[in-house]
């Protein structure tokens, strides 16, 4: 049983909530009609502007904020420079003395060519549809929940920025600069990734890493000249059995070679072999163990003669662990889903997200106040419905007693800050 009191006023404003269903499931419907994926710049643009609309009524500035530019490697093994799109940012009473960073991403992981492009109803309860849940459902929510919290005396309280993200589906490679800006200067963070069907929380999360080996050889006849070829594509194989032998070596630590470019005509031995990986990792004493191993195995293969690696890319998340300060926001969600009737569980996950960010800057903060769902990343895709109000009602009532002082966003600052 909750030992949180509502007050008249912050029930009143709780309840205006049920009235927002109708509205909320037409805006999902259409954003997730929008292609948005990571790479498609026009279905980008389309799907921010469409929620610089929907958020013009919060009382702040909203803005496209530009992001730093990225690399990336290409299939001919040249490193390119990336542009991304911009942010969508909104920034309400900045000199207020809580702040609050609130923060999800618009991409989607499906790109405009995917055959996964409208939002199906699979029962009353149940839609099926790109980004429903990861995470146009969980922007919907946020904003509703900001809308009611400006219902309150106590709104003046609290000052925040969102910033919803365009590439966070490729590892936030532009966008994370400024989300260490914004947790930095931020009280709390509240993510508004989705939660698990039965509306189960992510706590602890991995650390993650992507990376691109480019492996040069020679080229030579397959016949003619066989012997004078370096063969790329076999030091590639010869590294990537090594990376998945690390695989059990250190508790927690998993490599993932997903993808090998290069080659070409059977009768080539091959110059180029691009290979790309993915580490996780529970701690962030294990990155110094990762680029250990690295580096001796990229070694091995600059060893061979004719045959040189480059290894590039980087860890892009830090593990956030559910320390003193995160476990007490995650008590924060907990009271407040009990005094709603809504039962809170979380428990560790391999996934990483924005949420990972925000702790590297010292932000506490809690990262799956989305809708519920699941089969994210996949054609099965799916969000509860009933959620979207749901999960409004949790995010106003945690955003009302930051507000009221009820929770002390400061003290949770302070406690992070210290174990930093």
């Amino acid at each position: 049983m909750s030992s949180l009191i509502l007050s008249e006023t912050e029930t009143e404003i709780i309840t205006r909530a049920e009235a927002l269903f109708d509205p909320m499931l037409a805006s999902l419907l259409s954003w997730s009609s929008i292609n948005s994926g990571s790479r498609n710049t026009a279905g980008l643009a389309k799907m921010r502007q469409a929620i610089m609309d929907y958020a013009q009524d919060l009382p702040g500035e909203v803005s496209e904020a530009p992001l730093s530019k990225g690399k990336h490697v290409g299939n001919d093994g040249v490193q390119n420079d990336v542009t991304y799109e911009p942010a969508v940012k909104v920034t309400v009473r900045p000199d207020a003395p809580i702040q609050l960073v609130l923060t999800g991403h618009y991409d989607t992981v499906f790109p405009d060519n995917s055959a996964f492009q409208t939002p199906v109803e699979i029962d009353e309860d149940t839609i099926n549809g790109p980004g429903v849940a990861d995470m146009k459902g969980g922007i919907l929510v946020m904003i509703n929940a900001l809308r009611l919290l400006e219902k309150s005396e106590h709104a003046e309280n609290i000052g925040y920025n969102i910033l919803l993200s365009p590439d966070e589906e490729i590892g936030s490679p532009g966008s994370s600069s400024l989300l260490m800006e914004l947790g930095k200067k931020s009280h709390v963070g509240l993510t508004y990734e989705p939660a698990l069907a039965d509306g189960s929380l992510a706590g602890a999360r991995k650390g993650s890493g992507n990376f691109a080996l480019i492996i040069k050889g020679r080229a030579a006849h397959a016949g003619r000249e066989h012997h004078l070829g370096r063969n790329a594509i076999a030091a590639m194989a010869e590294f990537s059995v090594a990376l998945d032998a690390l695989n059990g070596q250190r508790a927690g630590v998993t490599f993932n070679i997903a993808k090998i470019d290069g080659g070409g005509a059977v009768n080539i031995v091959p110059e180029l072999a691009i290979g790309r990986f993915n580490v996780r990792m529970l701690e962030t004493e294990d990155m110094a163990w990762i680029e250990s191993q690295l580096d001796r195995l990229v070694a091995q293969i600059n060893a061979k003669d004719g045959i040189t690696a480059e290894m590039t890319g980087g860890f892009t998340r830090p593990p956030k662990p559910m320390a003193p300060a995160n476990q007490m926001v995650f008590d924060w969600v907990k009271q407040a889903g009990d005094a709603l009737g809504q039962t809170i569980k979380w428990a560790p996950s391999g996934g990483v997200c924005e949420g990972n960010n925000l702790w590297a800057s010292g932000c506490p903060n809690v990262d799956t106040l989305g809708v519920r769902g699941g089969e994210i990343h996949s054609d099965r895709e799916f969000i509860k419905v009933s959620s979207l109000v749901e999960r409004t009602k949790l995010s106003t009532l945690i955003l009302l007693k930051l507000a009221s002082g009820e929770f002390d966003a400061a003290k949770a600052k302070a406690l992070a800050m210290g174990a930093a």
